[in-house]
């Protein structure tokens, strides 16, 4: 057999893990949508669209890596008063979240970035601290039913 045969028969099997690649949830802050252990694959940001509205993403966050759903887009203005989130004075309808938070207010420019938020948002660390994340910090977009929510044209 020539040598370079088994090389690229596992060159080939590996293949896939280029685009796509495993991800361990870790934590509460996506419940009941993604739950703390969950095993889910996600597309690598390159070989993937730009993030919309709803999708849930990895990305790098200010701790390391977070599983969050993307609210804000580039150019857009949040703002939050208590469970109601706001995007450019019209309020976004959010039917996966089950756990609103119920205090606090608040108001973000994107600027060029995306904020992310979690679902369970009393026991999410996001982007409501965080501010927005620019667009490298996006690492992949993960598959799944029941994580796309309404996806926004922009």
């Amino acid at each position: 057999m020539k040598p370079w045969i088994p090389l690229a028969a596992l060159a080939l099997a590996l293949s896939p893990l280029t685009v796509l690649h495993p991800i361990r949830v870790s934590g509460h802050s996506m419940e009941p949508a993604l739950r703390d252990g969950d095993l889910r694959w996600a597309v690598r940001a390159w070989a993937s669209h730009r993030p919309r509205r709803g999708e849930v993403w990895v990305v790098a966050g200010p701790h390391g890596p977070s599983v969050k759903r993307v609210l804000g887009l580039p150019g857009e203005t949040l703002s939050w008063d208590g469970p109601d989130l706001w995007i450019d004075g019209r309020r976004l309808e959010e039917p996966w979240v089950v756990h609103p938070e119920r205090n606090g207010a608040g108001r973000q420019a994107c600027g060029a970035g995306y904020l992310v938020l979690g679902d369970n948002r009393p026991d999410s660390q996001d982007g409501r601290t965080w501010g927005p994340l620019p667009g490298g910090s996006l690492q992949g977009r993960l598959l799944g039913s029941g994580l796309a929510g309404k996806p926004d044209s922009r």
